[in-house]
């Protein structure tokens, strides 16, 4: 027999949805006639009377009797429907379909092959399915389908659904860990005059019952650290950022961010607290602190060394920072096939160096620190040490997963950096931080030392699943539109 088409299905499906309604019953009841319990709650209830409700996932018709597999978030069980039980309610069975919802009442019993059952007296349709699921055993095998109809995925792929809930868990455990150190969570524009706080290029959109141009935010530090000029002395915010950039593994237009900040603090106490945060996630996560990065098992519990970006550079590719000047290492990058924009400046191709050639061999947990000054324009400088900040990055199986420092809180070098960020030679200037005006200005009113640094959540999800592509760690990824029309397709 040819399959049916979508378009063949739609049409049986509408037309048993009519007949239900000519019966009196309405396929899309606002109510349940019950109270269903978990599935997972009920599995060793034998002999118990029990309500439940979920997706039908399975039905198979043997004469008067009918099996059917019921799926909740929870757990799934097989419901057992008898006509010697139900009675003229049985032939309402033949108007459902895989994909219905359905509550089911009935006793808890194991069948002769062992599996859980329960044999259904009263049941009631919840909701009709119109379009049929994919088959449970060919499932989604396009990779872009499966971010577009995340729906299904979560459906058809427990392996999914098991890693969004880890990034559900995760996100409640930050908060968690952050709220006990008493940090206070707060919240800042995502519509922002002047976008800052990195470098990256915004999305820009128009507000016009103010008839002004605003930015998407691209971070959310110098709004955070107005706060701290507010008064409050430790803050962290979870939101969205967007950067009007490259899709690819590891990044995504559309992202989560975490970054918290707190006063009278620099960056080695913020590296005590995130380290401390990374332990308290996996603790968390798998009640240990090894943790799989690729094909390694990492054990994060000691204490991660601080190494200087110059001396790991030295040590890993034997070259030495310090004695060569812009020219000799333009010249050493080209050799390496690094790519280059034109008109970096040392500190710039120091960062590019150590990015593309030594930031992969760092596996076991490290703290890099001391950053240079050109490519940290929001950082305080060293003492005694102008052309470096104290800023650092964190690594795990060779792949970054937080960046923070001390914060510069200087107003007047805060303005220098600003202008100075701008004026480097750039393929893009849009990249460039903008001279924010009105956060100089809280600045001049006194800031404290402050410490902070960002985290995306989206990369803690992918370390904490050791899963290295972002769309698969994203509910609903940025992808380019498709239209939704209607197909008739096998």
């Amino acid at each position: 027999m040819a399959l049916k088409t979508l378009d063949e299905i739609r049409k049986v499906r509408l037309e048993k949805a009519k007949k239900l309604r000519e019966l009196g019953i309405n396929p899309y009841p606002s109510k349940v006639d019950g109270s269903p319990k978990a599935i997972f709650s009920i599995l060793d209830r034998f002999g118990e009377v029990v309500e439940v409700a979920g997706r039908l996932m399975s039905l198979r018709e043997h004469g008067n009797v009918l099996f059917a597999d019921l799926k909740d978030e929870t757990g799934k069980i097989q419901l057992f429907f008898q006509k010697r039980v139900l009675g003229e309610d049985f032939g309402l069975l033949k108007l459902f379909d895989v994909g219905d919802f359905v509550y089911s009442k009935g006793k808890v019993f194991k069948t002769k092959a062992g599996e859980v059952s329960i044999d259904v007296d009263r049941f009631q349709l919840l909701s009709k399915s119109i379009r049929p699921l994919p088959s449970v055993w060919h499932g989604l095998k396009d990779v872009e389908e499966r971010y577009r109809k995340r729906y299904l995925d979560l459906l058809l792929n427990p392996e999914v659904k098991k890693r969004f809930d880890t990034r559900i868990k995760l996100v409640r455990e930050v908060r968690r860990y952050l709220d006990d150190l008493g940090y206070k969570e707060v919240e800042t524009p995502t519509l922002q005059p002047l976008y800052g706080g990195a470098n990256a290029k915004p999305f820009k959109t128009h507000h016009n019952a103010l008839d002004a141009d605003f930015y998407l935010r691209i971070a959310d530090e110098l709004y955070l650290k107005r706060l701290i000029v507010g008064g409050y002395e430790k803050v962290y915010e979870i939101c969205k950022d967007f950067r009007n950039e490259g899709i690819d593994q590891t990044h995504s237009p559309e992202f989560t961010m975490i970054e918290y900040y707190a006063a009278y603090t620099d960056y080695q106490e913020v590296m005590n607290v995130t380290e401390g945060l990374f332990k308290h996630l996996a603790q968390a996560l798998f009640g240990e602190q090894k943790i799989k990065v690729g094909d390694k098992m990492i054990d994060i519990g000691a204490s991660w060394p601080r190494v200087k970006m110059v001396d790991v550079i030295k040590e890993r590719v034997g070259l030495d920072v310090m004695t060569k000047d812009a020219g000799e290492l333009e010249s050493y990058c080209r050799n390496n096939d690094l790519d280059l924009v034109g008109g970096e400046t040392k500190g710039q191709l120091i960062f590019l160096i150590f990015d593309k050639l030594v930031s992969k061999t760092l596996i076991e947990p490290t703290w890099i620190i001391d950053y240079p000054r050109d490519v940290s324009p929001l950082a305080k400088i060293k003492e005694g040490e102008s052309d470096w900040v104290e800023r650092f990055e964190g690594y795990i199986g060779g792949k970054e997963i937080c960046d923070g420092w001390s914060e510069l809180t200087d107003p007047v070098d805060q303005r220098k950096r600003f202008e100075d960020d701008i004026k480097i030679a750039r393929l893009d200037k849009e990249e460039a931080q903008q001279v924010d005006e009105d956060f100089l200005e809280a600045m001049e009113y006194g800031m404290p030392p402050i410490g902070g640094i960002g985290i995306g959540i989206d990369r803690l999800v992918m370390f904490f699943t050791n899963t290295w592509m972002i769309k698969e760690v994203i509910l609903f990824p940025t992808l380019k539109p498709v239209k939704n029309k209607f197909s008739g397709e096998k």
